[in-house]
This record gives structure tokens, sequence and C-alpha cells, in this order.
């Protein structure tokens, strides 16, 4: 079965009354309008409730904050630096891999586990991970982040989180 073949049950959908058409059948002249009035002429938008403030406009927002300091790394496992054969692993020989984008942030983390001596340069490692590489026989560097031991700029803009 395929999605243009999904189709209701038999019987669980009525056919939409056609209005206006003359006064043959139901629903002529004024075609369930009612006679006069703001209802019968084409005017009230959508959600409109009389001039009372509108259950859209009544209802609380959603809250929340994205914080513009967010540190994202870019994750590497274990399982990966060993199916990926390089002895001296860097952000740039990754990115050279394919494995992380240019100039991003590089964690290495603990899934799977490491069956050879590699020197590992990231910005972060889990201790799993750290302890996993030197147990084979590597060694860590935790390289420093781009904008030095201060908080990282902001993203966004003037109206971000506001």
């Amino acid at each position: 079965m395929r999605v243009h073949e999904l189709k209701p049950a038999d019987g669980s959908t009525k056919r939409a009354k056609r209005v206006g058409r003359g006064i043959g059948g139901k629903g002529g002249k004024t075609a369930g309008r009612g006679t006069k009035g703001q209802g019968a002429r084409d005017t009230v938008p959508v959600g409109f409730e009389g001039g009372q403030l509108p259950l859209h406009m009544r209802v609380p927002k959603l809250k929340g904050f994205n914080n513009p300091f967010r540190i994202e790394y870019q994750a590497i496992n274990l399982d990966t630096l060993d199916d990926c054969g390089l002895d001296d692993v860097s952000p740039e020989s990754l990115h050279g891999q394919g494995l992380v984008h240019k100039g991003s942030l590089v964690k290495i983390l603990g899934r799977g586990s490491i069956n050879r001596a590699v020197s590992v340069k990231a910005h972060a490692f889990s201790r799993s991970a750290e302890e996993a590489i030197r147990v084979a026989g590597g060694s860590t560097e935790v390289l420093p982040k781009p904008w030095g031991d201060r908080r990282p700029p902001a993203k966004g803009n003037q109206f971000t989180n506001r």
C-alpha cells in the first residue's frame, strides 16, 4: 500500500453540502447564513470573537530559553577511530576523512573499543574514552578552544531570547 492509495473507510465520510445553488434544494438564497448582519457577509476574519481578545492571544505562549553561549561538539566514538586507520588523530585529519565538519569542535566519546596505540588531539574527551586510549598505549591532548579561556561568542542577534 502506498500513500496515494489511502482513503477513508466506506461510509465514514459524507459529501459536503453544496449551498448557494438556487432554491431547488436546501441551501438556496441566503445559503445558511441567515439574513443581514456581520455573519452574512464575507468580512469576518477566522478566529474573530466580536472584539473579545481572541483565543490565540489569550493562551500562554511556549516558554523556554536557548542558551546563546552553548558549546556544540561533534562526537567521534572509539570504534570510529579504530575503523578510520589513522595513527595521529586531529580535527583536521578527521575532516580529511569526512567524519567532521571543517572548523568544528571535536569530542571523543567512549563507545566501542580501540585496539591500537593512537595519539589523539581533540577539544574534549569523555573519561571512558581517555582511559581506553591510555590503556591501548595511546596518548591524548586537549586542544584549546578557538575563543580562548573565556565563554564562547554569543550566537543569534539582539532579538534572540527576548
